[in-house]
């Protein structure tokens, strides 16, 4: 794992009390893989939300004003990173969660603290040449899910 990729998920706080967990534009630039389109610079990110959403830990932003767009994300329409994408404009914020959400997202998310960019990386990329080359697929989701989920209940349980 590159220096680049260590940084997967580094939050940072914006105004007053807003969080910014990840931005697919921190992760295109620089040493980003030139055989991959900006796009795959939103997976990891698009995959950590898809899970909150249909685990109901999705802030009003998605339960309220994009009831439509999280129905198609459920149905499988759409995969996790394009509606990321389409959604979030490839940030990943505290508005696009509910507190526990947040709670669970400040734990296990951000790098320094969590563990997810590792889980991700073992589970969906170990063997590519980068992180950015796990597919954006709802087979990648569902390896990836079951890890989250684990995650989450042992997160759910120390509190």
């Amino acid at each position: 794992m590159d220096d680049h990729e260590r940084h997967l998920g580094d939050a940072v706080e914006l105004t007053g009390q807003a969080m910014k967990y990840d931005d697919a534009s921190w992760h295109y630039g620089g040493d980003f893989p030139d055989d991959l389109p900006d796009e795959a610079g939103a997976t990891h990110a698009g995959m950590f939300l898809a899970w909150a959403l249909l685990n109901n830990l999705g802030g009003s932003l998605h339960v309220d004003d994009f009831a439509e767009e999280v129905a198609k994300l459920r149905a499988r329409e759409v995969t996790p990173g394009t509606y990321f994408l389409a959604n979030c404009d490839g940030k990943l914020t505290d508005e696009d969660l509910d507190e526990d959400g947040n709670a669970f997202a400040a734990a296990y998310f951000d790098t320094p603290r969590g563990g997810y960019i590792d889980d991700y990386i073992e589970v969906l990329a170990a063997d590519l040449p980068s992180v950015y080359h796990a597919p954006d697929t709802w087979e990648s989701f569902d390896r990836l899910s079951p890890v989250v989920d684990s995650a989450f209940a042992k997160w759910r349980d120390s509190r």
